[in-house]
Protein backbone atom coordinates (compact mmCIF):
# COMPACT_ATOMS: atom_id res chain seq x y z
CA UNK A 1 0.00 0.00 0.00
CA UNK A 2 0.81 3.15 -0.89
CA UNK A 3 1.46 5.76 2.15
CA UNK A 4 -1.16 8.37 0.52
CA UNK A 5 -3.73 5.06 0.97
CA UNK A 6 -2.52 4.63 4.34
CA UNK A 7 -2.37 8.16 5.15
CA UNK A 8 -6.24 8.08 3.42
CA UNK A 9 -7.37 5.53 6.15
CA UNK A 10 -5.89 6.66 9.12
CA UNK A 11 -7.75 9.95 8.10
CA UNK A 12 -11.14 8.38 7.44
CA UNK A 13 -10.43 6.23 10.95
CA UNK A 14 -9.93 9.32 12.81
CA UNK A 15 -12.99 11.44 11.39
CA UNK A 16 -15.23 8.51 12.09
CA UNK A 17 -13.90 7.88 15.73
CA UNK A 18 -14.31 11.75 16.41
CA UNK A 19 -17.68 11.47 15.08
CA UNK A 20 -18.71 8.26 17.17
CA UNK A 21 -17.38 10.31 20.42
CA UNK A 22 -19.72 13.25 19.66
CA UNK A 23 -22.85 11.90 18.90
CA UNK A 24 -23.42 10.61 22.31
CA UNK A 25 -22.64 14.13 24.00
CA UNK A 26 -25.38 16.19 24.71
CA UNK A 27 -24.89 20.01 24.07
CA UNK A 28 -26.28 21.40 27.54
CA UNK A 29 -26.68 25.16 26.39
CA UNK A 30 -28.66 23.64 23.33
CA UNK A 31 -31.55 22.41 26.06
CA UNK A 32 -31.42 24.89 28.67
CA UNK A 33 -30.56 24.44 32.24
CA UNK A 34 -32.73 21.67 33.56
CA UNK A 35 -36.16 22.88 35.75
CA UNK A 36 -38.05 20.95 38.27
CA UNK A 37 -41.77 22.46 38.86
CA UNK A 38 -42.65 23.93 41.86
CA UNK A 39 -46.02 22.69 43.50
CA UNK A 40 -47.11 26.53 43.26
CA UNK A 41 -45.93 26.51 39.45
CA UNK A 42 -48.05 23.25 38.49
CA UNK A 43 -50.95 24.62 40.26
CA UNK A 44 -50.98 27.90 38.33
CA UNK A 45 -50.16 25.75 35.33
CA UNK A 46 -53.48 23.55 36.26
CA UNK A 47 -55.31 26.81 36.71
CA UNK A 48 -55.06 28.25 33.79
CA UNK A 49 -56.02 24.81 32.33
CA UNK A 50 -58.90 25.02 33.75
CA UNK A 51 -59.80 28.85 33.11
CA UNK A 52 -59.71 27.88 29.44
CA UNK A 53 -61.54 24.87 30.17
CA UNK A 54 -64.50 26.45 31.53
CA UNK A 55 -64.57 29.30 28.70
CA UNK A 56 -64.82 26.98 26.00
CA UNK A 57 -67.75 25.53 28.00
CA UNK A 58 -69.37 28.88 28.46
CA UNK A 59 -68.57 29.60 25.02
CA UNK A 60 -70.22 26.43 23.85
CA UNK A 61 -73.54 27.18 25.95
CA UNK A 62 -74.10 30.55 24.85
CA UNK A 63 -73.94 29.56 21.14
CA UNK A 64 -76.18 26.47 21.98
CA UNK A 65 -78.57 28.99 23.98
CA UNK A 66 -78.33 31.52 21.13
CA UNK A 67 -79.13 28.69 18.68
CA UNK A 68 -82.11 27.66 20.89
CA UNK A 69 -83.49 31.05 20.81
CA UNK A 70 -83.28 31.34 17.40
CA UNK A 71 -84.83 27.94 17.00
CA UNK A 72 -87.86 29.50 19.19
CA UNK A 73 -88.30 32.88 17.05
CA UNK A 74 -88.20 31.23 14.21
CA UNK A 75 -91.28 28.59 15.40
CA UNK A 76 -92.64 31.80 17.27
CA UNK A 77 -92.77 33.80 13.66
CA UNK A 78 -94.25 30.52 11.70
CA UNK A 79 -96.75 30.10 14.26
CA UNK A 80 -97.68 34.20 13.64
CA UNK A 81 -97.71 33.49 10.21
CA UNK A 82 -100.06 30.44 10.01
CA UNK A 83 -102.31 32.51 12.81
CA UNK A 84 -102.69 35.19 10.08
CA UNK A 85 -103.17 33.19 7.27
CA UNK A 86 -106.01 31.14 9.22
CA UNK A 87 -107.56 34.54 10.07
CA UNK A 88 -110.09 36.34 8.17
CA UNK A 89 -109.12 38.88 5.64
CA UNK A 90 -112.45 40.26 5.08
CA UNK A 91 -113.68 43.14 7.07
CA UNK A 92 -116.97 44.46 6.98
CA UNK A 93 -118.97 47.64 7.63
CA UNK A 94 -121.91 49.48 8.20
CA UNK A 95 -124.18 51.82 6.11
CA UNK A 96 -122.02 54.70 5.61
CA UNK A 97 -119.53 54.20 7.98
CA UNK A 98 -115.44 53.65 8.13
CA UNK A 99 -115.50 52.57 11.80
CA UNK A 100 -114.35 48.69 12.51
CA UNK A 101 -116.45 46.43 14.04
CA UNK A 102 -115.69 44.53 17.40
CA UNK A 103 -115.17 41.30 15.85
CA UNK A 104 -112.89 42.34 13.23
CA UNK A 105 -110.65 43.06 15.94
CA UNK A 106 -109.20 39.79 17.08
CA UNK A 107 -108.37 38.67 13.01
CA UNK A 108 -106.64 42.25 13.08
CA UNK A 109 -104.51 41.22 15.84
CA UNK A 110 -103.50 38.36 14.18
CA UNK A 111 -102.58 40.20 11.25
CA UNK A 112 -100.92 42.69 12.67
CA UNK A 113 -98.59 40.22 15.29
CA UNK A 114 -97.49 38.68 12.19
CA UNK A 115 -96.92 41.63 10.48
CA UNK A 116 -94.78 42.83 13.36
CA UNK A 117 -92.63 40.53 13.45
CA UNK A 118 -91.97 40.19 9.68
CA UNK A 119 -91.08 43.43 8.23
CA UNK A 120 -90.77 42.24 4.71
CA UNK A 121 -94.10 41.07 4.77
CA UNK A 122 -95.86 43.62 2.78
CA UNK A 123 -100.33 44.18 2.42
CA UNK A 124 -102.65 45.75 0.13
CA UNK A 125 -106.02 47.29 1.57
CA UNK A 126 -108.65 47.25 -0.89
CA UNK A 127 -111.60 49.36 0.61
CA UNK A 128 -114.87 48.65 -1.33
CA UNK A 129 -118.46 50.24 -0.74
CA UNK A 130 -122.26 49.39 -2.08
CA UNK A 131 -123.56 50.92 -5.41
CA UNK A 132 -125.83 53.42 -3.53
CA UNK A 133 -124.50 56.30 -3.35
CA UNK A 134 -122.27 58.28 -6.35
CA UNK A 135 -119.17 56.81 -7.74
CA UNK A 136 -117.00 59.66 -6.71
CA UNK A 137 -118.46 59.25 -2.65
CA UNK A 138 -118.42 55.28 -2.68
CA UNK A 139 -114.35 55.65 -3.95
CA UNK A 140 -114.03 58.20 -1.02
CA UNK A 141 -115.83 56.04 1.58
CA UNK A 142 -113.80 52.77 0.39
CA UNK A 143 -110.37 54.65 0.89
CA UNK A 144 -111.36 56.36 4.57
CA UNK A 145 -112.49 52.52 5.34
CA UNK A 146 -108.72 50.75 3.81
CA UNK A 147 -107.18 53.87 6.14
CA UNK A 148 -109.14 52.70 9.10
CA UNK A 149 -107.61 49.42 8.85
CA UNK A 150 -104.22 50.75 7.86
CA UNK A 151 -104.52 52.89 11.34
CA UNK A 152 -105.45 49.97 13.57
CA UNK A 153 -102.55 48.00 11.97
CA UNK A 154 -99.74 50.68 12.66
CA UNK A 155 -101.14 51.12 16.04
CA UNK A 156 -100.69 47.74 16.58
CA UNK A 157 -96.86 48.07 15.81
CA UNK A 158 -96.97 47.61 11.72
CA UNK A 159 -94.73 49.80 10.08
CA UNK A 160 -96.69 51.56 7.69
CA UNK A 161 -94.55 51.23 4.72
CA UNK A 162 -95.74 47.47 4.87
CA UNK A 163 -99.24 48.65 3.91
CA UNK A 164 -100.27 49.95 1.12
CA UNK A 165 -104.23 50.94 0.88
CA UNK A 166 -106.24 51.66 -1.94
CA UNK A 167 -110.01 52.16 -3.10
CA UNK A 168 -112.36 50.60 -5.82
CA UNK A 169 -115.43 52.33 -4.27
CA UNK A 170 -118.27 49.75 -5.73
CA UNK A 171 -116.44 48.67 -8.56
CA UNK A 172 -115.81 45.26 -7.19
CA UNK A 173 -118.74 43.83 -5.33
CA UNK A 174 -118.94 40.41 -3.34
CA UNK A 175 -122.92 39.94 -4.76
CA UNK A 176 -124.81 41.39 -6.91
CA UNK A 177 -127.99 41.15 -5.04
CA UNK A 178 -129.71 44.59 -4.88
CA UNK A 179 -130.74 43.83 -1.21
CA UNK A 180 -129.75 44.48 2.64
CA UNK A 181 -127.57 41.29 2.66
CA UNK A 182 -125.69 42.01 -0.53
CA UNK A 183 -125.20 45.46 0.29
CA UNK A 184 -123.34 44.03 2.97
CA UNK A 185 -121.01 41.77 1.56
CA UNK A 186 -120.19 44.57 -0.86
CA UNK A 187 -119.22 47.16 2.21
CA UNK A 188 -115.66 45.70 3.20
CA UNK A 189 -112.13 46.06 3.25
CA UNK A 190 -110.00 43.23 1.98
CA UNK A 191 -106.41 42.56 3.80
CA UNK A 192 -104.46 40.65 0.58
CA UNK A 193 -100.72 39.68 1.03
CA UNK A 194 -98.18 40.06 -1.09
Amino acid sequence: MSIFKQARAVGIAVILAVLAGCAGQVNESAQGPSKVETDAERAAREARQAEFLAKQEAAKAKQEAASAAASAAAKTAEDLRKGAMAADTLFFFEFDRSDLKQDALDDLDSHAKYLASDRSAKVRLEGHGDERGTRAYNLALGERRANSVARYLVIQGVNRSQIESMSYGEERPLSLSRDENGWSRNRRVELIYQ
